[in-house]
C-alpha cells in the first residue's frame, strides 16, 4: 500500500492541534481528512479510512466513547485507532484508551517521525488483517460449499472446525459439534462401531436407511502429528442405485437362466417324447419296453436335476449360510454346459480340500456365473478353461479363506482396460454388454469381506485372463 492510498481521519476539537497533526501527516504523503467532534468522527468512520487519529478530549463525546463505538460496529471495527492526548498522560488514561479498543496511544505534541511511523505501521497492519480476513472468508466460502462433510480434528480426535455439510450430516450446529470427540459423534449419528483408523482406507457405514462413507487423513507439521481431517459423504443415493442395478442384473440373469432352461430341458423332453412313442409300440415286448422305461426315468431325473439347479440358483437366503464352493460352482458349470459344448471347450477342475464359507448362495452364484460366462465368451473354440478352488488366508488378517481362480486362454484384456474392468458401465462388448457384470461381482465379493484380482495378457499364442476371487470363511459382520 502506497502512502497516497493511506487515508487518515484526524479527529480533534482544537484547531491548532488538529492543524499540526494534519500538516505532519499530509507532508508525509498521507491523504488526510478532518473531523472536529465525536459525532462527525463516527459519520466519517463509515467511509472506512485506513487509520483514525483520535484526540481523547472532544467537545461532544469523550474520545474513549467514540473509539468504543467504532470498535463495536461490525462495519468499522477493523479500522485502527490511534489516540492522542495532551491532558491525560497517566498510565490509567492509557489503560482506559486500550480498554476502549484503541490500537495505539501517543502523548501530544507527538514527535512527527514517531507519529508518521505509527500511522504507517497501523495502516500496514490493517491492510494485512484485511487481506487475511478476505482469504479466510474465501476459504470459509469454499469450505462451506463442499458437498461432503469436512471436519478438522486435533490430536485427541476432537473437532476443531467443520463445514456446513457436516452440520447437516450430523444434524447438529457447529457449536454442538466443535470441541466434541468425532468418534462419539460418528457412533451416534453415522453408525460407527469402532474408532476410525488411518490405515483402514475409506469406511462404509449404515445408520438406519442411510449410508455413509468416511475417510480419515492425518495432518503433519514439521514431521509431527498436527491432527487429522475427516471427510464424510452421504452415499445413500449411490447405494440405492447400486441395489437397483443389482436387481436389474439379477433379472437379466433370470432371463439368461430361462434361455438355459429352454436349451437344457428341451433335449431330454424330446428324448422322453421319443421314448414314450417307442414304449407304446413295444408293450408286447417286456424286455425292450423295460429298457425304454428305464431310459425315460433317466431323462426325467435329468430334467428334475436341472430344475433343482435353476430353483436354487436364484433362491436368496435370509441370512448367511454355510456354502461349499465346489458344489456351488458345479451348479454354475451345469447351467453353462451348453455353451461349453458348443465351443468345444475343455474345462479342467482342480478341486482341493477347501473349507466351507459363510455367505449368500444366490449372490455368489451370480458372481461365478458372470466370471464363467465371461471366460467362455472370451475363449477361442477348442480352448481350455481351468478352475481351481484352494484354501488360503486373508492377507491383512490371516483369517482362513478360500480362493477360486478361473483362467482362460481367450483373447485377453488390453493393458489400458485392466484398471477399468470393475468400473460400472465399462464394457468392451459394445451393445452386447451392459458393463455392470464385473462391477456387481466386485460389490458382492466386497460385501462378503473378500476381494478380486485380475491378470491378463494379449500376447499372440500366450493370451488369456486369470481372475481370482478370495472369500473369507466368515463374513465381516460375524
Amino acid at each position: 500500500m502506497t502512502l497516497e492510498q493511506i487515508s487518515v481521519l484526524v479527529v480533534d476539537g482544537r484547531d491548532a492541534s488538529r492543524y499540526s497533526t494534519t500538516h505532519v501527516l499530509a507532508e508525509a504523503g498521507f491523504k488526510v481528512s478532518e473531523a472536529t467532534n465525536g459525532n462527525d468522527a463516527l459519520e466519517f468512520a463509515s467511509r472506512l479510512p485506513s487509520v483514525i487519529v483520535l484526540d481523547v478530549k472532544l467537545p461532544d463525546l469523550p474520545g474513549y466513547e467514540v473509539c468504543r463505538r467504532i470498535k463495536s460496529n461490525a462495519q468499522t471495527r477493523q479500522i485502527p485507532v490511534l489516540m492522542l492526548s495532551s491532558a491525560f498522560l497517566d498510565n490509567e488514561s492509557k489503560l482506559r484508551a486500550l480498554e476502549s479498543g484503541s490500537d495505539g496511544y501517543l502523548v501530544q505534541p507527538a514527535d512527527p517521525m514517531v507519529l508518521v511511523a505509527t500511522v504507517r505501521s497501523l495502516a500496514q497492519l490493517h491492510r494485512s488483517e484485511s487481506v487475511g480476513q478476505d482469504a479466510a472468508s474465501q476459504w470459509q466460502a469454499v469450505f462451506d460449499s463442499l458437498n461432503e462433510g469436512v471436519a478438522i480434528l486435533d490430536t485427541e480426535r476432537k473437532v476443531q472446525r467443520c463445514n456446513r455439510a457436516m452440520t447437516q450430516l450430523l444434524s447438529r450446529t457447529c457449536a454442538e459439534i466443535e470441541g466434541r470427540s468425532f468418534d462419539e459423534l460418528a457412533s451416534q449419528h453415522l453408525g460407527l462401531k469402532s474408532s476410525l483408523r488411518y490405515d483402514s482406507g475409506p469406511l462404509d457405514l449404515q445408520k438406519g436407511n442411510r449410508f455413509f462413507r468416511l475417510d480419515l487423513n492425518s495432518m503433519a507439521s514439521d514431521g509431527a502429528s498436527a491432527g487429522s481431517v475427516v471427510i464424510v459423504a452421504d452415499t445413500t443415493k449411490q447405494k440405492l442405485a447400486e441395489q437397483a442395478l443389482l436387481v436389474s442384473e439379477r433379472l437379466a440373469a433370470t432371463g439368461r437362466t430361462a434361455h438355459t432352461i429352454a436349451h437344457e430341458i428341451n433335449n431330454p423332453l424330446e428324448a422322453i417324447t421319443n421314448l414314450v412313442y417307442l414304449l407304446q409300440n413295444t408293450l408286447d415286448k417286456p424286455e425292450v419296453a423295460r429298457r425304454y422305461l428305464n431310459s425315460t426315468a433317466d431323462e426325467l431325473a435329468r430334467v428334475s436335476r436341472i430344475s433343482r439347479q435353476i430353483l436354487s440358483f436364484n433362491r436368496e437366503a435370509a441370512s448367511p449360510v454355510e456354502i461349499d464352493l465346489r458344489e456351488l460352482i458345479e451348479d454354475v458349470m451345469a447351467l453353462n454346459d451348453r455353451a461349453v459344448v458348443d465351443k468345444k471347450l475343455r474345462v479342467i477342475k482342480d478341486w482341493n480340500d477347501a473349507p466351507p464359507i459363510k455367505g449368500y448362495p444366490a449372490q455368489l452364484r451370480q458372481v461365478f456365473s458372470n466370471i464363467v460366462r465371461n471366460a467362455i465368451e472370451a475363449s477361442f473354440p477348442g480352448g481350455e478353461i481351468r478352475i481351481r478352488i484352494s484354501p488360503t488366508r486373508m492377507p491383512w488378517q490371516s483369517e482362513p479363506a478360500v480362493r477360486v481362480t478361473t483362467a482362460d486362454q481367450g483373447i485377453g484384456i488390453k493393458p489400458e482396460n485392466i484398471k477399468r474392468v470393475f468400473d460400472a458401465f465399462f464394457t468392451t462388448k459394445g451393445l452386447k454388454g451392459s458393463g455392470v457384470g464385473l462391477w456387481l461381482c466386485a460389490s458382492i465379493v466386497q460385501q462378503h469381506g473378500g476381494y478380486l484380482r485380475v491378470r491378463s495378457s494379449t500376447r499372440p499364442h500366450a493370451s488369456g485372463t486369470c481372475l481370482s476371487v478370495v472369500l473369507p470363511c466368515r463374513m465381516p459382520a460375524e
